[in-house]
């Protein structure tokens, strides 16, 4: 069995749904899973997925704000949602499908603007939320038997060559030395494997945002991967295939983030 997962931070479902359908009549994707949809769950944009046979859908949206939901051609066998940090918003949503793989599909808090928990509490909250993830994850038996994958816009690029300079962003949120040992204490949890970077060592510059503060994006090519596709060591030999698809941030009314895309043999 093949199998192809791709994650991507949309920045609103229906605003850029002409894109969302750009892509998967291009790459064909067997699930995907988007994150910062931004829309209440009566609302969200399901006949454009129907149309393309993604008839298979988990949605945990709220009004306005974050938002994550995991579009399918493959049926699930279990949906759920998990709350973290008490706040009431939409940043999780996992299916169960065949073979008894989880796939789990997170937005993490960007975490605002000052790296300072005493501060800033948006950035209090980010590291509260990677705290309960590391929980989550950690808890769970079986850590060699479970065929869990984690994928999502986690807002935390982890490694030197996931920024366009490291010196300059270690002060930055998304590249902090905190968040960097907060987001490794998530990989330790259940032993994650970061299957991008699996593919595409360092040293090699990988990134997946571009702010759309730069005028020329891919000229100044400033970007971070914040984005992250991992799979537990029960699956560790399943990925065949990882890219991330940078043309994406030139389509026409792009998100500030691109897809990433895994295939599995199963």
């Amino acid at each position: 069995m093949t199998l192809t997962i791709a994650t991507w931070n949309i920045n609103s479902v229906r605003l850029r749904i002409e894109i969302v359908k750009k892509f998967l009549t291009e790459y064909e994707p067997d699930i995907l899973c988007l994150q910062e949809t931004k829309v209440a769950n009566d609302l969200f944009p399901h006949k454009p997925f129907e149309e393309l046979g993604y008839v298979h859908r988990a949605i945990n949206g709220q009004k306005g704000y974050h938002g994550v939901a995991t579009v399918s051609k493959i049926p699930f066998d279990k949906t759920h949602a998990q709350e973290f940090c008490g706040k009431g918003d939409t940043r999780h949503v996992s299916v169960t499908i065949k073979d008894g793989i989880e796939l789990h599909n997170f937005y993490v808090p960007a975490g605002g603007d000052e790296p300072d928990p005493e501060k800033n509490e948006k950035f209090a909250h980010k590291l509260a939320f990677l705290k309960e993830m590391k929980d989550f994850f950690g808890t769970r038996k079986g850590k060699k038997t479970n065929k869990l994958i984690a994928v999502g816009d986690m807002n935390i690029a982890p490694l030197e060559s996931d920024v366009w300079s490291h010196k300059q962003l270690l002060k930055v949120v998304s590249h902090t030395p905190i968040e960097v040992d907060h987001l490794d204490e998530v990989m330790k949890s259940h032993q994650w494997l970061d299957v991008t970077r699996h593919f595409t060592p360092e040293p090699e510059k990988l990134y997946s945002w571009w702010s759309y503060r730069a005028r020329d994006w891919a000229a100044s090519d400033r970007g971070r991967r914040l984005d992250h596709i991992w799979v537990t060591p029960a699956l560790a030999e399943a990925p065949v295939s990882s890219e991330i698809i940078r043309d994406a941030r030139g389509w026409e009314k792009p998100s500030d983030h691109v897809p990433v895309i895994t295939k599995f043999k199963l």
